[in-house]
């Protein structure tokens, strides 16, 4: 599903007829597609073992983004210091950039609302439980005048979540 690997071909070929004093600026832009393809392909994988329930799978794949997203940053800022060129020698591989960014940029927002939902999942799940042991844990009383009593400190049970499971 990398949108970026099939696109890869035309920007090879384009390296052909370049000029010599450009060859820097198609460089960063093809480290900045590289970045992109790497990290969008590690994002897809993330987003499928979410979907799927694989967290504890998804969460191992962490310090590779990380890593990966510090690559993207890098490429990135190497391409803001040569855009000015980049736009003179080649404006129409910079539009091409352009174009494949948009299209990384739609599929983080993807994996972040994948993210999202799976944490508002789990939160409401944790919300759910919480609920039902301090239901269980409150005296079920009446004031003088007919209302339900609230319970006090004393009657609320923390809960304890282990992250390690």
């Amino acid at each position: 599903m990398n949108h970026f690997n099939a696109s890869r071909q035309p920007m090879q070929a384009q390296r052909q007829n370049t000029a010599p004093g450009s060859a820097e600026a198609r460089k960063v832009a093809e480290q900045l597609m590289d970045a992109m393809s790497a990290l969008l392909g590690l994002i897809e994988r993330e987003t499928e073992l979410v979907r799927a329930g694989k967290v504890r799978e998804a969460v191992s794949l962490e310090s590779k983004k990380q890593e990966l997203s510090k690559n993207y940053v890098l490429a990135v800022n190497e391409l803001k210091a040569n855009q000015p060129q980049l736009a003179k020698s080649a404006p129409e591989l910079l539009s091409t950039l352009h174009r494949h960014h948009d299209a990384f940029r739609a599929m983080l927002q993807v994996n972040l609302t994948v993210l999202a939902t799976a944490h508002a999942v789990s939160e409401s799940v944790v919300r759910g439980v919480n609920a039902e042991i301090q239901k269980r844990n409150v005296p079920n009383t009446y004031t003088a005048a007919g209302r339900r009593a609230t319970p006090g400190p004393r009657h609320i049970t923390p809960l304890a979540v282990s992250r390690s499971l």
